[in-house]
């Protein structure tokens, strides 16, 4: 449990924001509300008592500081993460906490690990970039899935989500991305991350039953081709959305999440099917569950958690599969998500 620890949340009051809020109370933490909309930050501090708001900007490092002081960690819930990551991350160096973020964005995720990699080893400070649905789960099923391989030939990671209504931050990302991105899209092959011009291939993929063979839109490269060859020496690694999910993210007219529950949990849920090949031979770790926004939350707890209590393998920038034990970082999960993978 968290034991009062006092854990700063940066976008507070975004939809992941306040999923992990929640989550940070539940598992005992004190979060600290921050962000740049002070009326936001009020708002959410009225629907629970002794939360603490503290106004902040990317654009203000002092304000940063003061809202991350006194704090254990940090978690950066506020996209897009390539204006948010780096000055966040600068933020919790100078005050000597670790860092957790929820960023999808493959440049973004790009640049953390490229930009503070040293600096973070030097000060034996601990980031945590991706620590998502995206990134972080699928290298958490891959990682558990190798068992005891050092190396495997290919790395794949196949979504079925039943819907995907994407949040206003999602929308936000995705923009800058494509902004970034000019018309090209990644490709993690042969050891490296390559741009491609041409359309994404369609493909069949065979979901676990009662799944089963599904249609999916092939390349469709997601955080997963960063976090898992950070620390896995794996020269092919691709992630698979099914093709309905997919149309449904990139149309303009798709409706935000609608709560469904007591949790405030839309009614989408998910498959995620990770298998890794060594020659002629397949390793598969499966995760299922409900809302890829919500399930994000005890990911990032979780890391917290296991940061804070000394349950990490490395310092510097890790992803999660590389900083944490993946078996175990996955049982835990159990309360949110039903994970199945080798002994």
């Amino acid at each position: 449990m968290g034991s009062g620890l006092t854990v700063a949340v940066f976008g507070a009051y975004g939809h992941t924001g306040r999923f992990v809020v929640a989550q940070l109370r539940d598992r005992g933490f004190v979060p600290v509300l921050s962000g740049r909309d002070p009326g936001k930050l009020k708002a959410l501090a009225a629907s629970g008592p002794g939360l603490d708001v503290r106004t902040a900007s990317v654009d203000d490092p002092a304000s940063l500081d003061r809202a991350l002081a006194g704090t254990a960690a940090v978690i950066n819930c506020a996209g897009p993460f390539a204006t948010t990551a780096a000055p966040v991350i600068e933020a919790a160096l100078r005050a000597g906490i670790p860092y957790v973020d929820v960023a999808a964005e493959i440049e973004a995720n790009v640049d953390t690990f490229a930009r503070f990699t040293d600096r973070a080893r030097a000060a034996g400070a601990v980031i945590v970039p991706a620590m998502a649905f995206y990134g972080g789960l699928g290298d958490l099923l891959v990682t558990a899935a190798m068992g005891d391989w050092t190396a495997a030939d290919e790395a794949h990671v196949a979504y079925a989500l039943s819907s995907w209504h994407p949040t206003a931050g999602t929308r936000a990302t995705s923009q800058v991305a494509r902004e970034r991105r000019n018309g090209r899209r990644f490709l993690y092959t042969g050891g490296r991350l390559e741009h491609r011009y041409d359309a994404p291939p369609a493909l069949q993929w065979p979901f676990p039953d009662p799944m089963g063979s599904r249609a999916v839109i092939g390349e469709f490269t997601m955080a997963d081709v960063i976090t898992i060859p950070s620390h896995l020496p794996i020269p092919e690694v691709c992630t698979y959305m099914t093709v309905e999910a997919a149309r449904e993210v990139t149309a303009p007219d798709t409706p935000a999440p609608v709560a469904t529950d007591e949790h405030g949990r839309s009614a989408q849920t998910f498959l995620v099917d990770a298998v890794v090949r060594s020659g002629s031979t397949e390793r598969r770790a499966v995760a299922r569950g409900q809302d890829i926004y919500a399930v994000t939350a005890p990911l990032a707890v979780e890391a917290v958690h296991r940061i804070l209590t000394g349950e990490t393998r490395t310092v510097g920038v890790a992803s999660a599969g590389e900083i944490f034990d993946a078996p175990g970082f996955l049982r835990a999960l159990s309360p949110h998500v039903s994970c199945e993978f080798p002994l």
